[in-house]
């Protein structure tokens, strides 16, 4: 047998170290092996993915030093690599499940579901569909489709037993059927669910064995199912634990720094970065902290991965990181750190916005010295403003990165709107809006074209920055976020009425 990997994810959003994380250690168990490693794009969610969001994706995996041997832009016999164009594969093998009568169509709309799941949470009962169409003759579900009648495909699950889970790392784990929701397979765009596209994916890309986060545990009942109705051998799961913040809460870019891409700008090696997501559940023989990619394959075994909560500390990688530039060879370094912002490509965006300001080459590092930097060290003093007492100071940067967060486009016309509109919402004269943003930004009052500096830095060093910004200011608690997210709901709900 030839072992099969993969990493599918999703291009909705910034490329995550959690899945240079989880593609690590599949391409560590593929390549010790000898098999093979694939990636492919789930991309099903089509109002939320985007081809950007992909080409990201796969920068920031090569950057850090991981390629696959099979994928959406090197081809292979497996293909097409896209989920979105496999389309009428998963109609094909929802049929077949409809014909064995192993999934079933529902006419519910979305009011009536949830309806039900009020009902159901009201009662303390688990939120999972109550088999309403499952009654529905044959008869009727014909009628209705021909009728056009909008409609999923559901997955049938079994009321009672317990479904037998064999994990690699984990050993048996067993879920009550009971738990276990009738999956939706089939939306109603024609579209698969993960669930289904997942199985299918797997089986025919020959993928033997699954390495994925611990948050899908709860899914494999469903999977291991489907396998069963198709008839087919499932691979071998494996769910490796999740990393953490510091305070041992699932890792989000709420609380720390999630992109690949932020560590690239940050000035992190590409190499201390795969260093150090390696270790987050697995160790050398020797117990040595810094290794190599090559290092960690040829040593590689699953049975030394640790089940630990993994934090990830960027204090921890940031000793690391500087473990790697002592170490490196000068030569080495040196086209280091000219690739990581000492380019044209770079620096040319930089010297449009700082040309009019600097008489001599040395005012460079005045002027535009904030854009080679990672964080800065801001203090309270520092964010002082002539007309906002600091809480309305901290409540502009909050209310303005939730809004940035939305945007799907990030360049200087898209910030622009954004931060205006929002300046509109919260009845602020633009002037003092946004006289937080350049000290957070740059460290000083006055600096570069703001929405063009911000579409430069980009989303990722934007967000940190305005975070950092913010903890001057004495952070944001859990009680005062959840109090901020309901006022800030409402005025954007408001000001979105008035339009």
């Amino acid at each position: 047998m030839t072992v099969r990997t993969r990493i599918a994810p999703s291009p909705t959003g910034d490329p995550h170290v959690g899945t240079a994380y989880v593609a690590l250690f599949n391409y560590c168990f593929a390549k010790k092996h000898g098999g093979q490693f694939i990636l492919r794009i789930e991309d099903t969610d089509q109002a939320r993915s985007t081809r950007e969001s992909e080409e990201k994706i796969l920068e920031a995996l090569r950057w850090v030093g991981l390629e696959w041997d099979e994928g959406p832009d090197v081809g292979g016999p497996k293909g097409p690599y896209r989920q979105s164009e496999r389309s009428a594969l998963y109609a094909e093998h929802c049929d077949i499940l409809l014909e064995r009568g192993h999934a079933f169509r529902c006419f519910c709309t979305p009011e009536r579901l949830t309806a039900v799941r009020k009902e159901q949470m009201a009662a303390g009962e688990t939120m999972r569909y109550d088999g309403h169409c499952l009654t529905l003759s044959a008869d009727e579900v014909a009628e209705r489709v021909a009728a056009g009648e909008r409609h999923v495909v559901r997955m049938k699950v079994p009321s009672e037993g317990t479904c037998v889970i064999n994990d690699r790392l984990r050993g048996r784990i067993e879920i009550d059927w009971a738990q276990v929701d009738m999956q939706v397979l089939l939306k109603s765009d024609g579209l698969p669910t993960y669930h289904l596209a997942n199985v299918v994916d797997d089986h025919h890309m020959e993928i033997t064995h699954v390495l994925r986060g611990e948050e899908w545990i709860s899914s494999a009942p469903k999977h291991i199912l489907l396998y069963q109705y198709f008839g087919w051998t499932a691979p071998e799961l494996c769910h490796l634990v999740l990393l953490r913040n510091p305070d041992k809460s699932k890792l989000s870019k709420r609380k720390n720094p999630t992109s690949i891409l932020y560590y690239d700008r940050l000035g992190v090696l590409p190499e201390a970065l795969l260093n150090y997501l390696g270790r987050m559940a697995w160790s050398m023989p020797d117990e040595r902290e810094r290794f190599s990619l090559e290092e960690m394959v040829a040593n590689f075994e699953l049975d030394r991965v640790s089940l630990g909560g993994p934090v990830f500390d960027v204090t921890k990688l940031e000793w690391l990181n500087g473990l790697w530039i002592r170490e490196a060879d000068d030569d080495v370094l040196a086209d280091a750190i000219v690739k990581w912002a000492l380019n044209r490509e770079y620096l040319m965006p930089v010297l449009e916005l700082v040309r009019q300001r600097v008489k001599v080459l040395g005012d460079l590092v005045d002027v535009g010295g904030f854009f080679l930097q990672g964080r800065l060290q801001l203090t309270a003093e520092d964010l002082a403003h002539k007309k906002l007492a600091p809480d309305e100071v901290k409540r502009v940067l909050v209310y303005s990165q939730w809004q940035l967060d939305a945007l799907k486009t990030w360049d200087a016309e898209s910030i622009d709107a954004t931060l205006r509109g929002t300046a509109n919402m919260m009845e602020l004269k633009l002037r003092d809006f946004l006289a937080p943003f350049f000290v957070s930004v740059s460290g000083r009052s006055s600096s570069t074209p703001l929405f063009k500096t911000l579409a430069h830095l980009g989303r990722d060093m934007t967000r940190a920055r305005l975070r950092g910004a913010v903890e001057a200011l004495g952070g944001l608690s859990g009680k005062q976020q959840k109090k901020w997210k309901k006022a800030y709901d409402q005025a954007v709900a408001a000001y979105q009425a008035e339009d």
